[in-house]
């Protein structure tokens, strides 16, 4: 495994660079330094909104480029560089399909703010971590601003109370577990794995110098274009499957510690150089 080729990092945010509690460790943003000297090209792609990812990264937020909404927002010093939104048609039909959905919870996902119809107070506990920046609406239909990403959540799984009821629409839309308690619906063209193959594209990398982690299904199509993708210990089965390596867990800084070994083989490459 020769990591000394490495041009472009993708990380995932929950489950995989953010630990239990959310947290980005002291270690990343040290050994991010080492990267950026590497000249390697890093990018943070997440279900997260924009505004949340940024919060999380302000440290290093003008180095970095953001892929947010799983894919249906680009974002690099601040310019848009992708935006694929969710056409008004689709918009009311993913609705209407939710709103029949038993103990499933909505959240509208635009660039800069959630809408939320629910007072479920679970979901609402969890805004605070993951859409900090929401207002509740009645009629999520008379939203005006574009929205990029239907969020749907349930306090036992997602996987087996909202995926089985929206599976159906796969072949027009991204419909992807996301986490435990979330099924994220989107326009076909929201995936972190378009925005990645974007970026490679724009930079001349390829997917021999590409590496990339990830822990949830969400993250599968970015990990199919990378040579070097890592899942997690603590990744779904579904991710553990398609990715070519394996990492340790969230909470043990399995992405420092593939981090950490990169910079070591770019170090040696320039001694033998």
């Amino acid at each position: 495994m020769d990591l000394s080729k490495v041009k472009l990092i993708a990380t995932d945010m929950d489950g995989t660079l953010l630990n239990s509690k959310h947290e980005v460790s002291d270690d990343f943003f040290e050994l991010f330094n080492q990267i950026k000297s590497h000249g390697i090209l890093f990018v943070a792609a997440s279900g997260r909104p924009y505004y949340s990812m940024i919060d999380k990264l302000s440290k290093i937020k003008d180095d970095i480029i953001i892929v947010s909404e799983n894919g249906g927002l680009g974002i690099k010093n601040e310019e848009l560089f992708l935006s694929n939104p969710i056409d008004g048609d689709n918009f009311k039909e993913i609705y209407d399909l939710a709103s029949g959905i038993k103990d499933a919870h909505a959240v509208f996902c635009a660039r800069n703010k959630a809408y939320v119809l629910s007072d479920s107070q679970k979901l609402l506990e969890l805004l605070k971590e993951y859409y900090p920046k929401y207002n509740v609406v009645s009629n999520p239909l008379q939203i005006t601003e574009p929205i990029y990403k239907v969020a749907l959540f349930h306090e036992v799984s997602s996987e087996r109370f909202i995926y089985p009821f929206v599976k159906h629409i796969e072949k027009r839309f991204k419909v992807k577990v996301s986490a435990n308690h979330w099924v994220d619906i989107s326009e076909n063209k929201a995936n972190k794995g378009h925005a990645i193959s974007l970026i490679q594209e724009n930079y001349n990398i390829t997917t021999a110098e590409t590496m990339v982690f990830g822990d949830y299904k969400n993250d599968i199509e970015m990990l199919k274009l990378a040579k070097f993708s890592f899942a997690m210990q603590n990744a779904h089965p579904d991710v553990k499957a398609v990715a070519n390596f394996e990492t340790k867990s969230n909470d043990e800084n399995g992405v420092e510690y593939i981090l950490k070994q990169t910079i070591e083989a770019k170090k040696a490459a320039i001694k033998t150089f």
